[in-house]
């Protein structure tokens, strides 16, 4: 007996549950004028703003990106010994997918917006253009053509910054659409189809500009270098050459073997600097090399062009999206009254 009841009393509890969450449910719909009514205006709201709402505009480009390969000409350089130097390189920090972090980062986001053109046949910074096309209340804080980024005020630099984070996040899209491939697609959404270009091309060449200089500052510095000193060495060798002819006009019959000494010194130190200059010389060769063979290329494939793609919500969109969410704004209200009540 004690088993029935047992049972009985465990398999009343989902009952109960379902017995209650009926009884909402059929409070619930004798609401149905309210979510039918809000539905309907929330519906027609959806339709208006559809219609009035400022469309955008989004161009796309695609590029394709060669690393290079330090590693074809294995060690080909190892100057530690001599000069404290290792130009041998490994695989970079800053390969591959990095340059999408590199097209999303905010120094290139706020040297684009930065970036004066030519509007309407007006001066503008990109970001003053896209403010006013925006029509964003921005408490009459504006960013002019030619003002240094080092002179910016306090609310300007939020401003800036609060845009910033408005393109990175929404506004501009980086990606590898492919993993196999090394291809890449930039997308920059804007409401006016002229800056959304011009934002896109400059996205690009700064990219290319930063990402370049990253990727060869290493092998750069080493070449510099390698031109400085091969540059002094050649010089001391010269110098040579002209002191010991210098030395033999001046001692042309000399009486005494002493008179051979300088002489002899001279032609030390030229064999000395030359053996000297022709090892730099050939680290110098195959530096330049080296550095040639880092530089990326960054080849457009799809350039953005007009006509950019136009982005608005439809009608229909806009009316479910809408009815949608003035629904489940009812339902929250009528729960938490049913809650309070009981």
């Amino acid at each position: 007996m004690a088993d029935n009841t047992h049972t009985v009393s465990s398999g009343g509890k989902p009952s109960s549950l379902i017995r209650t969450i009926k009884s909402d449910v059929r409070k619930l719909l004798r609401y149905w004028w309210i979510f039918l009514l809000a539905g309907l205006l929330a519906g027609g709201i959806g339709i208006v703003y559809s219609i009035y709402a400022k469309p955008k505009f989004q161009s796309r480009a695609t590029f394709a990106l060669d690393d290079g390969d330090a590693n074809r000409i294995g060690n080909i350089l190892n100057l530690a010994s001599q000069f404290g130097l290792n130009i041998n390189s490994g695989k970079s920090l800053f390969a591959g997918d990095n340059i999408l972090e590199i097209i999303k980062s905010r120094r290139i986001i706020e040297e684009v917006l930065l970036t004066t053109d030519t509007f309407n046949q007006k001066p503008f910074t990109y970001l003053q253009y896209y403010i006013d096309k925006s029509g964003d209340n921005t408490d009459n804080i504006t960013f002019p053509p030619g003002q240094d980024r080092k002179n910016f005020s306090h609310e300007q630099d939020s401003l800036l910054n609060r845009y910033y984070k408005k393109f990175h996040k929404t506004l501009i899209i980086a990606d590898r659409p492919d993993k196999k491939l090394s291809i890449y697609e930039i997308k920059v959404t804007t409401p006016d189809e002229v800056l959304s270009k011009k934002i896109t091309d400059k996205l690009l060449d700064a990219t290319n500009l930063f990402y370049t200089e990253i990727r060869t500052k290493k092998s750069l510095q080493t070449l510099e270098i390698l031109e400085e000193r091969a540059g002094t060495m050649k010089q001391n060798l010269n110098k040579s050459f002209s002191e010991r002819a210098g030395v033999q006009d001046a001692n042309i019959s000399p009486v005494f073997e002493s008179a051979t000494v300088p002489v002899l010194k001279q032609q030390s130190n030229i064999q000395v600097y030359g053996a000297a200059y022709a090892e730099l010389f050939k680290n110098l060769e195959l530096a330049r090399f080296q550095y040639l063979n880092e530089i990326p290329i960054m080849q457009v494939i799809d350039a953005p062009t007009y006509p950019m793609e136009r982005i608005n919500m439809g009608k229909l969109k806009a009316a479910i999206l809408f009815a949608f969410l003035a629904e489940m704004l009812v339902l929250l209200i009528l729960g938490v009254k049913h809650l309070l009540k009981d």
